[in-house]
């Protein structure tokens, strides 16, 4: 039976799945060798992270030769939504106010980012 697909992925996870969504598929070669080299794990390391991000459904393969090709079943935009609505329910009460007070606070946001912010919201505001 298939692992429940985890809400965020592990660090390792991510670098590899990032290096699958920037290729579009992918070898366990070739995820290596999209790694940086400061980064690279062993071959054995990449593919059992491969399968456990199958077991999860993230990824799926198909057969090349010899080769398994690694496929994303789920695009970088749906991981992102997915780990924030995570941190949201976890640590924000599931307020996703309480996450925006919680950025707005705690970090430094240029004036451009604040205007894209704006735009956003007001846009958000016109489409209810």
């Amino acid at each position: 039976m298939a692992r429940k697909r985890t809400p965020t992925l592990t660090e390792a996870e991510f670098k590899l799945m990032d290096v699958i969504w920037k290729f579009g598929k992918a070898s366990v070669s070739e995820v290596l060798e999209g790694l940086p080299d400061t980064d690279a794990p062993a071959y054995n390391t990449v593919l059992t992270i491969l399968r456990i991000l199958e077991d999860k459904e993230y990824l799926r393969h198909t057969k090349s030769g010899r080769a398994h090709i690694y496929h994303p079943l789920i695009s970088r935009e749906e991981a992102q939504s997915t780990a924030v609505r995570h941190v949201v329910s976890r640590f924000f009460d599931n307020s996703p106010e309480m996450l925006m007070v919680n950025l707005l606070k705690d970090e430094k946001l240029d004036p451009g980012e604040l205007t894209r912010l704006r735009e956003m919201i007001q846009k958000s505001e016109e489409q209810e």
